[in-house]
C-alpha cells in the first residue's frame, strides 16, 4: 500500500491544517485554489476540478510572511471528486506529493515547509505532533 492510499493518521509525514493560496496552470487556464493542509512531503489542494491522479505539475504557494511565492513541483496522488465523494468533512480536491529536481531542492523545500508548520502551530505543538507521529508503527 502506498503512502497516498493510507488513512491520514498513517501517512509518512504529519500534516498541519493551513489555508494558503495556490496557483497553477491546467490546459492554458490558470487556477487559484487553497490548501487544506501541508506536510514536509505534500499538501492537499481544495478544488472543484482536481487534476487526474498521476499528473505532474508546477504550482506557486503563497505564504503571507514571504514576498514571493514558493514554486513547487508535485504529482497528484489521490483525489476527492465533488458530489458523491465529498462531504462536510471531506473537501473536494487533490492530494499532492512534492517532487524535486535533486536532493538540494528537497532539503530547501522541506526546510521551508517545516518552518511554515512551526510558525502555524508553534514549536511546542509541532514537536508534540512529530513525537506522536514518530511513535506509530512503520507502515
Amino acid at each position: 500500500m502506498s503512502n497516498s492510499d493510507l488513512p491520514p493518521e498513517q501517512r509518512h509525514h504529519p500534516r498541519t491544517p493551513i489555508e494558503l493560496k495556490v496557483e497553477y496552470r491546467r490546459l492554458n487556464t490558470f487556477f487559484a485554489d487553497y490548501t487544506k493542509n501541508i506536510s514536509r512531503g505534500g499538501t492537499f489542494i481544495k478544488t472543484q476540478k482536481p487534476l487526474e491522479v498521476g499528473t505532474h505539475f508546477v504550482f506557486r504557494l503563497f505564504i503571507p510572511t514571504l514576498d514571493d511565492p514558493i514554486v513547487l513541483s508535485g504529482q497528484v496522488q489521490w483525489t476527492v471528486k465533488p458530489g458523491e465523494e465529498s462531504s462536510a468533512d471531506e473537501h473536494p480536491g487533490m492530494g499532492i506529493k512534492f517532487t524535486y529536481a535533486d536532493i538540494d531542492e528537497r532539503r530547501v523545500i522541506e526546510s521551508r515547509v517545516e518552518r511554515l508548520m512551526i510558525d502555524s502551530l508553534g514549536k511546542h505543538l509541532y514537536t508534540k505532533l512529530l513525537k506522536r507521529h514518530s511513535t506509530k508503527p512503520p507502515t
